[in-house]
């Protein structure tokens, strides 16, 4: 989740709280632009009927909702979307689902998406989630029905009273692989050296998991978001880890 692009702050109080499905696991968020601009809301409420819904308990139909049979693949944390789009448009034969938490981040994507409608590449093949990704992962995607999973960023949480927030960790990276297809794969890029090392553990620890030695059903081409260009400005190097789920 790019939390610099969407320029938010996070509050958190004592205890966790589920009520409310959009934040399941964090007990508050202050976003400092939560709400959206007049143009913002306008693409909201034209594109959000057909592109996007909230997350639920029911089992997604993908191929009801792209209105074809086609790989898919989740991106998790799409912030403001640049990597979403970027790569939907890069490979239009890929269903493209993102999961966002954030209104304003997934208006600007859902603006970006609508400026190709008036293009020669429209861009058909995105849809987004709004709330949180383990539920989607739970609740709403089948197992082994993923080609490919991408976490691009995540919050690293680097205080450390706060690292049980963190997403990738070892009961995470089981959920996904479970819903991975055999050979699919699971894509992820962090700038914090110590969480990398961490994410690095837990997916090599990952009995479903392994090193990638075959050709990747997915690209692993992604465009540099602001996010990662002001990371790389100030000397982080950037840690890319790839997995595939073992093939019988």
């Amino acid at each position: 989740m790019n939390d610099a692009d969407l320029d938010t702050t996070e509050t958190l109080e004592q205890g966790p709280t589920r009520g409310n499905r959009l934040y399941p696991r964090v007990t508050s968020f202050r976003s400092r632009r939560g709400a959206l601009t007049l143009p913002q809301q306008e693409s909201w409420d034209r594109c959000w009927p057909e592109l996007g819904r909230d997350v639920g308990d029911d089992r997604l139909d993908m191929d009801a909702w792209f209105g074809r049979s086609a790989p898919v693949v989740l991106e998790i944390g799409s912030g403001t979307g640049t990597a979403a789009v970027t790569m939907a448009r890069a490979e239009p034969h890929v269903n493209l689902v993102a999961v966002e938490v954030y209104k304003p981040g997934i208006a600007q994507t859902l603006q970006q998406i609508e400026r190709t409608y008036d293009t020669d590449t429209p861009i058909r093949n995105l849809r987004i989630l709004r709330g949180d990704a383990v539920e989607v992962l739970e609740h709403m995607v089948a197992p082994e029905s993923l080609t490919g999973v991408r976490v691009f960023f995540p919050d690293p949480w680097p205080k450390a009273r706060h690292h049980k927030r963190r997403l990738l960790q070892p009961p995470t990276f089981a959920l996904i692989a479970s819903r991975l297809q055999p050979g699919g794969v699971l894509h992820v890029a962090t700038d914090h050296a110590e969480y990398a090392e961490a994410i690095a553990e837990a997916g090599n620890a990952e009995p479903l998991l392994t090193s990638l030695d075959w050709e990747s059903p997915i690209s692993h081409e992604r465009p540099v978001t602001k996010f990662e260009d002001k990371a790389q400005r100030v000397g982080s190097s950037i840690t890319e880890l790839v997995w595939g789920k073992i093939r019988a």
